[in-house]
Order: C-alpha cells, then structure tokens, then sequence
C-alpha cells in the first residue's frame, strides 16, 4: 500500500500555521524574513505556533542571508533557546568557501539538539560536490532529511539529478528522505512519486497572492489533495 505523501509548508507565524493545517499540511518550516530566504523566528512566535496547532514543526536555524554560519556562537545560543522552549525539530546546513559542508558548523550546531531529528535545507544545492556532502554529513545524529530542488535555478533545472538521487535510495549518503522544494509545481508531482519520492516542501505555492500574504488554506488543499489523489489510485490498481 502507498503511504502518505509528506507535505511540508512554509509559515512564518500562528495564522500561517493554523491555515496551513488546515488545508492539510503536515509539518511546518517555521522561520521569518522571506526577504533573505528565511531566517531563525523567534521564540515567542515558536511558542504561538505551537499552541496553534498539533501537527510538526521544524524551526529555522539561520541568521543571516546565504548558507555561511556566520555568528556560530548566536547561532547556538538560539539553538539552545528553542530546544529550551520546546523546539524538537530543526532545518540547518551551512557551506564553506569551497561550497562543501562547513562541518564545524554543523556539527556544533548539531551538538545541541540532543538528538532531535533535522533537514540539511537548500544549502545542498549550491554545493560543488554533493555526493560528498552527504557521505560528510550521512552519519551525524538527527539528520533525517535533505530539502533540495536539484539544482540552485529549481525544480525544473534540477528534475534529472533529483531522480538520479531518488534511485540511489538505501545507499551510503542516501539513506535521509529526500524532500522537493524550490519552484515546485503540481505538474512536477506525478513524475517525483513515480521515482518515490514521497515528501514535498511549498511556500510561494501555499500563498497565491505573494509572501505579503498568509498561507491560503485552500492552496494547501490543492496539493494535500492532488498527493492524495495518486495514492488513492495506486490503491485501486
């Protein structure tokens, strides 16, 4: 049998939350600052997001525009911040100058969690070698899931590699689930759960009136229903 399909939103605040619910979400990607691709949210607007509703949250850990850690010491400040608050999810992944894995980073960063599982974000996609970054990162704790488009221009550029990938599931560095985001359309569904591909990211796509606006309920169900959809038919087959 088919199992569900992962559908992950973008909410940057408790009416965020609560329409993307709503409309059949998931898990959150909770942050701030969509102007710099989002940032860490606060913890105050963790704990109104959690209180909204009852299905995951994976909060932001990023201060600043581009995938460099920047301020490590802050950055594990708000770590531990939000760990104190309740957080028990996350979204992280930082780059060096060479564009491969700022291990230090990550490892500090991750050091903090306490085990709590975490997506290695978009980050992945302006790597010079992204099989190495995964074969880096494969065993550190929590890392469950990779967010990726296959490509820094999105899904469409980046549709051959996320298939390749998807075919190398089980293997060293491939084991983590891989979820799309990043210019994702309906139209690029059928093909990505064909490859088995079993967990998608939107945020541009939950808001049809633009990022000034707040997750529209009624998107979010176009998708949750379009996945739904196909493993419904799988199901007759």
């Amino acid at each position: 049998m088919a199992t569900r399909a992962l559908l992950e939103v973008i909410a940057l605040d408790a009416e965020d939350a609560v329409a993307a619910q709503a409309g059949g979400a998931d898990r959150l990607e909770l942050v701030t600052d969509m102007g710099a691709d989002g940032l860490s949210p606060s913890v105050r607007t963790y704990a109104e997001v959690r209180t909204a509703v009852d299905i995951d949250v994976r909060v932001m850990l990023r201060l600043a525009d581009g995938f460099a850690a920047g301020d490590l010491a802050a950055l594990v400040r708000v770590a531990c911040d939000m760990r104190a608050a309740g957080a028990d999810e996350f979204v992280l992944g930082f780059l060096g100058e060479d564009r491969g894995a700022d291990l230090d980073a990550v490892e500090r960063v991750v050091a903090e969690l306490d085990g709590c599982r975490w997506t290695f974000h978009r980050a992945i996609d302006r790597a010079a070698d992204r099989d190495a970054l995964r074969k880096q990162l494969a065993d550190l704790p929590g890392l469950d899931a990779y967010l990726t488009a296959g490509s820094a221009d999105g899904v469409d550029d980046g549709m051959p590699l996320l298939l390749a990938e998807a075919a190398r599931r089980g293997e060293p560095g491939y084991t983590q689930r891989l979820m799309i985001g990043g210019g994702l359309r309906l139209d690029h569904l059928p093909t990505l759960r064909a490859a088995g591909v079993d967990a998608f990211h939107i945020g541009g796509a939950a808001r049809p009136a633009g990022w000034t606006a707040p997750v529209d309920a009624d998107a979010v169900r176009q998708w949750r229903t379009a996945l739904d959809g196909r493993q419904e038919r799988q199901r007759q087959r």
